[in-house]
Parts: structure tokens; C-alpha cells; sequence
């Protein structure tokens, strides 16, 4: 995915009429006439270019603002719910909409102001190819919504949602009657989760086959919407850019192709998935902002060292212009990733999601650049610390703390949520599956861990650490022990400024606390058990599940 060579499975000659018009380059050849005939080609019905790639599949495109206004496929028609169309954000104004064909290829380009859009068609498929150029911040976030007609799919998927009387928090989230709760921000999976997603009622697949996304941000473990049903109808995403949780700044430029898929019931072809597609037959089609194969380079290191083979390991690119990922190895840690725009990057080494080596990696076009044995300091990673007692794996997720797994896709009010308090036991054998994953100062703040410290331990003074994933309104950990110390209020670091903990997202930007805890602090019984109460101190939020909080990946006190 984004580029790799490896993914995470769920899993022509051209001529553009008017494309200068469009802001695309123009093409060779004679302009194609609109097709008169059923099968392949184009058609113009005074308020839509009428394509049909002359397989199974017609669709329309508005000459007016470039929304997808038909998406027929085998007689049914798919597109569109409570009289919506398929688009860019929520619609786009008055646009300059043209097309051409010449050859396989059919081309509409969309232009609306500095966004470009495109929608393109291969003679014999059952998909439409789509890119988006985004130039700056005239359109505000970027999607692309695809609104299916309701009742041709089944609303059962954990992260769809239907809308109800109940809402639970601003204007979507929702509660069923049972309890359970739904959300379009519930996509359950990260980006390097999927690469495709969408309906399937045996006969028939609807899907949308995401981007590389090496021009949107927020990184391989990034969570954004992907799919929602309701009782209008439901709608599939490619989330280009969005602002919730977000870590990152927007990046800007093409991103695409992403593909809308019909199949007859299976999955899409694997050969559309990101870092497999090849679409060298869009080098020549003018589309503004590509990049071909022979303009991109690739970055491979023969391994790494210092790892945890317990986990698994990613290796990211990143730059203001792009990012890429990949895994490393199982074995050794070798990583390779292909389809890198030239240009130079920050390359991070992730355990889990959390970072743990970081350096630079210059990439450029037609080359590969190869990178020795990456060796990950020992002390770059906290779990390899001597701990008297952990709760956790350090590992930049809330993964095995209570409630975690539910909280990517339900909101934390949800029925199925277990109980948020409760203190824990170290020794109990039930210490991170007993502490809740998230910590609000409005619900359980002040949650207590006892512990048994032997004598030479309660002699010396020891460092705790806590450390967090994301957290909401400058939410963060101060600690008391034996209610006789109390540490300073430490200063928040930098975190997403929306709603995360509510919206399945504790992705943000992960932190550790460190506290100096001296040894009068502890009980000199041995068999007295000592006393951690973790409170959430902030000035900031609101109440209750939108008051101050943040999001738990370990605690530990070391020896």
C-alpha cells in the first residue's frame, strides 16, 4: 500500500476535445466522436456526458459541476440517496466539464476553480478510474463520496451506521434502540488495514478501491470514514484529507487513481489495488500533477536490528509533499517501497504504531536508493526497559486495555462498553485488561493501582512512566502516591485539537510521561499494597465523555 510492495489484504491512445480548457494538457491524436451505438464510448444528452465502457457498466457525469449523477450497472442503477449525487466534498459549484476519447480510454475532466477532478473509463471494464487534484485550501477537506441507493445492500457491517431519534454526541453519532451505538466516523480499520471497501450481495460487488494516499495525510495508521448506510441510502469514501484527529498538516497535489469497482458479487481484482495498479495507459492523458512510473524511485533497506520480533514493524516516509509506507519483514527487517515521488524524507521505523528510529532517505527518480542494516537503539524502544511492574505493551496503542478493540468503532457510551472504572491490582493477572484504555476527568479520573514494592524497592526513588496515544482538550496524566505525593501538572504536548476518543480514533501523536517519584513516597510494609491514583488534569473541555482525556498505551514503574 501507499506505494509499498506489500499490502494488507481483506481483503490505450487519448484525445482530449477541450482539455486545455480543463487545465489538462492536450493530447494526440483526432477527436474521438461521441459513440451513436450501444458499446463502448461516449455520448452527450445536453446535461450529460453518457459513458459506456462497453462492458456492464453506464455511468453520468454532469456537465454542469462534474457530479456522478448515474451509475448503472447490468440495467440497475446504483447512484444516489435522499436526491444526492456522487462528488467531491459535498458538491462542487458551476465547473468546466469536458471530455475525450481516443482508443480504450474515455476522459471527463473536471475543473472547478484550482481543484481538478477526473473520471476515466477503459473499454471492457467495469470501473471508473478517478483523480483529484487539489491545489489549496479553496475546498476544505477532500472526499469523494459515491451515495448508493438504499435497499440494494444490507446494513450489516460494524462500522455502518443508521441514523436514529437517539443522537449521542453533536449531529453524528447516534444510538440504536438496543443501545449500540453508530457513527460514519466509526471506520474500525486503518489505512494500511484496507484496500478496498464496499457492499457485496453475492450477485453484485459495489466498491471503492482507495488511493496510495501518498498525498493525504496522517500516516499508515491513520482511521477516517469509509462507508455508512442509512434509511436513505448509504455512501462509500476515499478520504483524501480530513481534519478529524489529524497529526499532520494537508499535503497537497494529485492523489489517484482511486477505482469504483462492479463485480459480479466477488471482491474487486487485486490488480487494482494501491502499489499493484498499473496504469501506464494514463501516462499520455494530460491529467495535471501526474507522475508515471518512469518519474518515481524506490527506497529498500536490507533489515533492521534491535527489533522486538513479537511485533510487527512498519517503515514510513514522510515529507510535506508525500508518505509512503511499508512493512519490514518478519525475519530480518528488509522493507522495500516503490512508487516514491523524488524528493527528501523522514523515514520512521514503527513498532506497532509506536516510532522508534527515525533518519533520512533521499529518493530519486528511475533509482533505487538502498539503505544498510538499520539498527534501532536499544533505548529507542521503552518496553526494553527493567520494570518492577507494567501494565501495557509499549507498542503506540491502547491494543489490550478494556474497552480498546469496541472504541474504533462505538462511541464510549455504547451498551457493549464495559464498565470505565474500576481499580487494578498488580499481580492480579488482569492488570491492562482490568485498566481502561481511556481516561476522562469528567468520568474516571482518579483510577487507583495498587502494588507490593519488596523492601529494597520501597527504599529508592523510581521513575513511573505513562505513556498516550492521543488526547482530547490538552487532557494528561498527574499522579498521586499513597495520597501523601503528588506530582507537578505536566505540560501537554502537542495533540490533535478535534473530537478523537468519541470518534474511533486514539491515533494522534504518542507521548511519554515521566515522573520522579522519591522514596518517601512508598509504604515500608512490604505487605501493604502502595497506592497510584492517575488523574486527568486539564482547564480544558466539556463534561462527560467530551471532557479532557487521552488515551492509554502503557504504565510502568521501572526498577
Amino acid at each position: 500500500m501507499s506505494g509499498s510492495d506489500s499490502h494488507s489484504v481483506r481483503r490505450r491512445t487519448f484525445v482530449l476535445g477541450t482539455a486545455a480548457a480543463a487545465g489538462s494538457a492536450a493530447l494526440a491524436g483526432p477527436l474521438a466522436a461521441p459513440a451513436s451505438a450501444a458499446g463502448f464510448g461516449w455520448s452527450d444528452d445536453g446535461s450529460h456526458y453518457v459513458v459506456d465502457t462497453g462492458a456492464s457498466l453506464v455511468f453520468k457525469v454532469s456537465k454542469t459541476n462534474g457530479d456522478l449523477t448515474s451509475l448503472v450497472y447490468k440495467g440497475t442503477e446504483y447512484q444516489g440517496y435522499d436526491g444526492k449525487n456522487s462528488h467531491i466534498e459535498s458538491g462542487l459549484g458551476t465547473s468546466t466539464v469536458t471530455i475525450g476519447q481516443s482508443g480504450s480510454t474515455i476522459l471527463v475532466s473536471v475543473t472547478y476553480g484550482t481543484l481538478k477532478h477526473y473520471y476515466a473509463a477503459r473499454s471492457g471494464e467495469n470501473n471508473i478510474y478517478l483523480w483529484t487534484n487539489k491545489a489549496d485550501t479553496s475546498v476544505s477537506a477532500t472526499r469523494y463520496i459515491l451515495r448508493v441507493k438504499k435497499g440494494l445492500f444490507l446494513n450489516d457491517e460494524p462500522d455502518s451506521y443508521t441514523y436514529t431519534s437517539s443522537t449521542v454526541e453533536a449531529s453524528d453519532v447516534f444510538a440504536k434502540s438496543d443501545g449500540q451505538t453508530r457513527s460514519k466516523h466509526y471506520a474500525k480499520l486503518r489505512v494500511t488495514d484496507y484496500d478496498y471497501i464496499g457492499w457485496t450481495t453475492g450477485s453484485v460487488g459495489l466498491w471503492i478501491v482507495r488511493s496510495n494516499h501518498e498525498k493525504a495525510s496522517g500516516g499508515p495508521f491513520y482511521r477516517s470514514l469509509l462507508r455508512h448506510q442509512s434509511a436513505d441510502g448509504g455512501g462509500l469514501y476515499e478520504i483524501l484529507y480530513y481534519g478529524e484527529n489529524q497529526t499532520e498538516a494537508q499535503r497537497f497535489g494529485l492523489q489517484g487513481p482511486y477505482v469504483i469497482a462492479l463485480t459480479d458479487g466477488g471482491a474487486p481484482s487485486s490488480s487494482l489495488f494501491p502499489g499493484t495498479l498499473t496504469t501506464s495507459w494514463a501516462d499520455s492523458l494530460g491529467i495535471s500533477g501526474y507522475v508515471g512510473a518512469g518519474g518515481r524511485g524506490r527506497v529498500a533497506g536490507v533489515g533492521i536490528t534491535g527489533r522486538n520480533t513479537a511485533y510487527a514493524y512498519t517503515v514510513g516516509l514522510a515529507n510535506s509533499a508525500a508518505q509512503y509506507w511499508g512493512p519490514a519483514r518478519a525475519s530480518d527487517g528488509y522493507f522495500s517501497i516503490g512508487g516514491v515521488l523524488p524528493g527528501t524524507y523522514t523515514l520512521t521505523v514503527y513498532k506497532g504504531e509506536l516510532a522508534v528510529y527515525s533518519t533520512q532517505a533521499t529518493v530519486s527518480a528511475g533509482a533505487t536508493t538502498t539503505l544498510n542494516t538499520i539498527a534501532v537503539p536499544s533505548s529507542n524502544d521503552p518496553g526494553n526497559a527493567s520494570a518492577i511492574w507494567r501494565i501495557g505493551d509499549w507498542n503506540g496503542t491502547p491494543g489490550g486495555f478494556k474497552n480498546a478493540e469496541l472504541m474504533t468503532y462505538a462511541h464510549p457510551s455504547d451498551v457493549r462498553a464495559a464498565s470505565w472504572t474500576g481499580n487494578v491490582v498488580i499481580g492480579s493477572g488482569n492488570e491492562t485488561s482490568a485498566f481502561p484504555c481511556y481516561l476522562w476527568k469528567d468520568v474516571n479520573s482518579g483510577i487507583i493501582v495498587y502494588f507490593r514494592l519488596t523492601a529494597a524497592q520501597a527504599a529508592a526513588a523510581h521513575t513511573l512512566r505513562i505513556g498516550v496515544t492521543t488526547a482530547y482538550a490538552n487532557g494528561r496524566p498527574q499522579i498521586t502516591v499513597n495520597d501523601t505525593w503528588t506530582s507537578a501538572v505536566p505540560s501537554p504536548p502537542t495533540q490533535p485539537s478535534t473530537r478523537s476518543l468519541t470518534v474511533g480514533s486514539y491515533r494522534g501523536n504518542n507521548h511519554t510521561f515521566t515522573y520522579s517519584v522519591p522514596a518517601s513516597a512508598w509504604l515500608t510494609d512490604t505487605s501493604a499494597y502502595n497506592q497510584l491514583r492517575i488523574y486527568v488534569a486539564s482547564g480544558s473541555g466539556t463534561t462527560s465523555f467530551l471532557s479532557a482525556g487521552t488515551s492509554i498505551d502503557a504504565i510502568d514503574l521501572l526498577t
